[in-house]
C-alpha cells in the first residue's frame, strides 16, 4: 500500500480500492486509443502488474473507457453527489402534483391489498374436488 500510496497517479488506497487520478483516467483512455494494451499501459506508468493485480487493468480500463463516453466523463464525483438532496423547494403546483401521485398510488396499493385478500379468501374456501373426496373414502 506504501508503494501504490507514492505512485503519482494514485489518489488514495485501501485494503479493497484504488483511486486514480482523473489525469491517469483520461491518460489510460487516450493511451488505450493510439493501441496500447491496459498492462502497458499501466506499467509505463508504474504499477507493478503482481502487487495490483491484471484484472484489475482490464477491468479498470474497462468502467473509465465507458464513463469517458458519458456526458460527465471520467471525473469522480462521488465526494459532490451524496445522494439525492433531502430537502426542496417546490412550487404550490409541484406540491399538488405530488400529492396527487402520491394519492394515486396509495389507492392503487389499497386495491392491490383488497384483490390479494379477497383471492385469499377465495382459496380458504375453495371446496376440495369430487376426485380428492372419493380418494379418502376408499
Amino acid at each position: 500500500m506504501q508503494e501504490l500510496r507514492a505512485n503519482p497517479h494514485v489518489k488514495s488506497v485501501s485494503r479493497l480500492y484504488i483511486n486514480y487520478t482523473d489525469e491517469f483516467k483520461e491518460y489510460f483512455v487516450k493511451e488505450y486509443e493510439r493501441g496500447k494494451l491496459p498492462r502497458t499501459i499501466f506499467e509505463e506508468c508504474g504499477f507493478d502488474p503482481e502487487m495490483v493485480g491484471v484484472e484489475r487493468f482490464t477491468s479498470s480500463g474497462k468502467r473509465w473507457r465507458k464513463a469517458a463516453d458519458r456526458l460527465e466523463g471520467l471525473t469522480d464525483k462521488r465526494k459532490l453527489n451524496s445522494g439525492r438532496p433531502r430537502t426542496r423547494d417546490l412550487t404550490p403546483e409541484q406540491q399538488i402534483e405530488k400529492l396527487k401521485a402520491e394519492n394515486a398510488y396509495l389507492k392503487q396499493m389499497l386495491e392491490f391489498r383488497q384483490e390479494l385478500a379477497r383471492l385469499e379468501r377465495q382459496v380458504k374456501k375453495k371446496p376440495k374436488s369430487s376426485q380428492e373426496r372419493n380418494s379418502k373414502s376408499s
